[in-house]
């Protein structure tokens, strides 16, 4: 559901089904059951969810980072509003710090991996900083600039474009980390190894 609504989504080739609890006869092999009510009505019989139950759903079936980037998503197409999301009655402790929590700043839920990532380690990210009229998708401390190249990056004209940006930032005294899709989603302890030393070395600071 949460793709039909066109949010960002993990892969997954699993087939996620919410069901009654009182569907205990129902044959899950190869499925995905979610037994929980979410907090929106449902007509019985529905086929399709409310994008709030799907935001309730992803909360307690998913890695937190996986689901953050879920809602942050349904917050950037305007899906929801992020106010009303923090007036709903939850009731998921997850649900809650993820109302709580999500933002409008990530352009991408590869930007909302990288910042839990981040926090993972108590590194806090500046988003969307703009400097010399480009932006930056994080800043950490003063200098170090963090930018994140999705699935699809990068076309010539696309690619020639980043490059003068970073060389103006390089001689304007910043760092400037790019990292694709690949590592933020499969090599997650490189990208914080590469964090951890420039932060190391002080290239965050001024």
């Amino acid at each position: 559901m949460a793709a039909r609504l066109g949010l960002w989504t993990p892969s997954d080739d699993r087939v996620h089904v919410s069901v009654p609890h009182s569907a205990s006869r129902l044959d899950g092999d190869g499925l995905v059951l979610h037994r929980a009510a979410g907090p929106a009505p449902v007509t019985q019989r529905a086929l399709v969810d409310d994008v709030l139950n799907v935001l309730f759903h992803t909360a307690a079936c998913l890695e937190p980072a996986e689901a953050l980037a879920v809602w942050e998503s349904a917050i950037r197409t305007r899906a929801v509003d992020p106010e009303m999301l923090r007036q709903v009655k939850w009731r998921r402790t997850t649900a809650t710090a993820f109302a709580r929590t999500a933002s409008t700043l990530s352009d991408s839920g590869l930007e909302t991996r990288f910042v839990v990532l981040m926090r993972s380690i108590g590194v806090a990210v500046r988003q969307q900083v703009w400097i010399d009229g480009h932006p930056l998708d994080g800043l950490i401390g003063e200098r170090l600039g963090i930018q994140i190249d999705g699935f699809a990056h990068h076309q010539a004209a696309d690619r020639r474009r980043d490059l003068r940006a970073d060389a103006r930032l390089a001689l304007l005294g910043y760092t400037i980390l790019r990292f694709d899709y690949y590592q933020i989603l499969f090599c997650p302890d490189e990208v914080i190894a590469t964090i951890a030393m420039a932060m190391a070395q002080g290239l965050h600071l001024a």
